[in-house]
């Protein structure tokens, strides 16, 4: 049983960073607070070494992710989501700790606060999890006055596209687009 943790995920993390991407990290984010009020801190590590450290800590306990999650540091968030997203891929997940993964994405939202977080996730974790559920969920994320609960909404749904099941992805498209017009 791994009993790999939040701390320990982070300490690791810090080995990869560079100030070199921060720099670059900085220049496309532009400020730390985006047109949506979202604060990010970065440590400026890229995101293929958040990857391939998430994978080494795959059987992380969703306590701990979570714990990753509350962090103001954007790649530290980011590898909350890819254990996740890791986690909900894998075969050997069990249904109870897909459920887990689901409800703590669903609960902590208001962590995921840009496009690349909700991209890392959604599909599997929250599109994975609802394959076979009803997905009432997703279409009261779509009417969120939040853009990142409106994205995990339309993201989500390419899970079901892999399916060939097409109908919420055009509903939910459809109701994003009347709420721009």
């Amino acid at each position: 049983m791994n009993h790999s943790t939040a701390a320990q995920f982070i300490e690791r993390l810090k080995t990869y960073q560079s100030d070199v991407e921060l720099a670059k990290i900085k220049r496309y984010f532009k400020s730390e607070k985006d047109e949506y009020g979202a604060d990010d801190a970065f440590m400026g590590v890229k995101m293929g070494e958040v990857f391939a450290l998430a994978k080494e800590f795959i059987a992380m306990e969703p306590t701990e992710i979570e714990t990753l999650m509350e962090s103001p540091i954007h790649e530290v968030r980011a590898g909350a989501l890819s254990i996740m997203d890791k986690q909900a891929r894998s075969k050997k997940t069990t249904p109870f700790r897909r459920k887990e993964l689901y409800d703590l994405y669903l609960r902590r939202h208001d962590r995921i606060n840009n496009w690349d977080l909700v991209d890392l996730a959604a599909i599997h974790v929250i599109g994975g999890y609802l394959a076979d559920q009803p997905r009432d969920i997703l279409y009261q994320l779509a009417r969120s006055p939040n853009i990142w609960e409106r994205r995990t909404a339309i993201v989500s749904t390419a899970y079901f596209i892999r399916q060939k099941d097409i109908d919420d992805t055009f509903k939910i498209a459809e109701m994003l687009i009347e709420r721009q017009t």
